[in-house]
């Protein structure tokens, strides 16, 4: 990851997550369409956000070699146009991606995130894999570098974090990339109803936790058997969901006001007092003994 000063967040962001509905029976074209259809019709937003594995499916795991692409795919260009017509900053979830340099067999869960003109400025490859010793840890690698972007608006300036569904897991990962200045999670997934509870407490934490907006975008309908759950979620750095949708396909909206952010890190500045240092050193851990 590239170290280097960022500027503060600031200002306003109008940002629209799209929750899209999985259709098993769909041809990958008509989704293609479909989904070209749903970010048409978002409107003006400054951030558009897609959900995980919108075209492959989270859980259609026979089908993912041989719907893997590259980072040179006509999907790729195609989204690129997306992000350049809606003038927007595009985060158009993330795709079983495959890199010609690499070993025949690497695939990576990879998101992508698009300026308003169009150029790719990130990848994040999910460095948390699902599925535990089937899914995602048996057929895909896993990632091992945090991403933080710069958002730039004529309104804003939105230091982003990038990471994806399973993720939210794991809170040391936000942590890690809340050093760098983020002041927005922006987090696509792929996540089952059985679970949606985790899924909708999990993003209120990282938000409350790090002070920081946090953006879940979800997917809907029925994947292989497994029920989607939807309820993706637009949440403020105090915690206080700004939008939340239900089980159907949906777009949320909310604008991100950065100013009164950085006015709750002041009135209340917990970041202040991380201990960097004892997290960092090794061999710290007291074990207490029975008295």
């Amino acid at each position: 990851m590239e170290v280097r000063e960022l500027a503060p967040s600031r200002g306003q962001l109008d940002v629209a997550a799209v929750q899209v509905k999985f259709d098993s029976t769909e041809l990958l074209e008509d989704r293609i369409s479909r989904i070209q259809d749903l970010v048409s019709g978002v409107g003006k937003a400054d951030l558009i956000v897609l959900p995980e594995l919108w075209l492959h499916g989270g859980f259609s795991y026979d089908s993912w070699r041989k719907n893997a692409i590259s980072l040179e795919s006509e999907v790729f260009t195609f989204l690129s146009e997306v992000a350049r017509d809606k003038k927007a900053w595009f985060h158009a979830g993330s795709f079983m991606v495959t890199e010609p340099s690499s070993a025949a067999s690497d695939m990576w869960n990879t998101s992508v995130l698009f300026d308003p003109t169009g150029s790719l400025r990130a990848t994040y490859k999910k460095i948390h894999r699902f599925g535990f010793s089937d899914g995602e840890p048996k057929l895909i690698a896993a990632g091992d570098e945090p991403r933080v972007v710069e958002l730039h608006t004529e309104r804003a300036t939105a230091i982003t974090g990038l990471s994806t569904c399973y993720d939210l897991r794991f809170p040391e990962l936000y942590r890690h990339i809340s050093a760098e200045g983020t002041a927005l999670n922006v987090i696509p997934a792929c996540w089952p109803l059985t679970r949606i509870q985790h899924w909708q407490t999990l993003g209120r934490a990282r938000a409350i936790e790090n002070q920081s907006f946090v953006v879940q975008c979800n997917m809907t309908g029925v994947d292989q058997e497994v029920e989607l759950g939807g309820h993706s979620q637009i949440v403020d750095g105090n915690g206080d969901i700004l939008a939340q949708a239900d089980k159907e396909e949906a777009v949320l909206r909310a604008t991100l006001n950065f100013d009164s952010l950085n006015e709750l890190r002041s009135s209340f500045p917990v970041l202040n007092d991380r201990r960097a240092d004892i997290w960092a050193a090794k061999g710290k851990t007291v074990i207490a003994s029975h008295l």
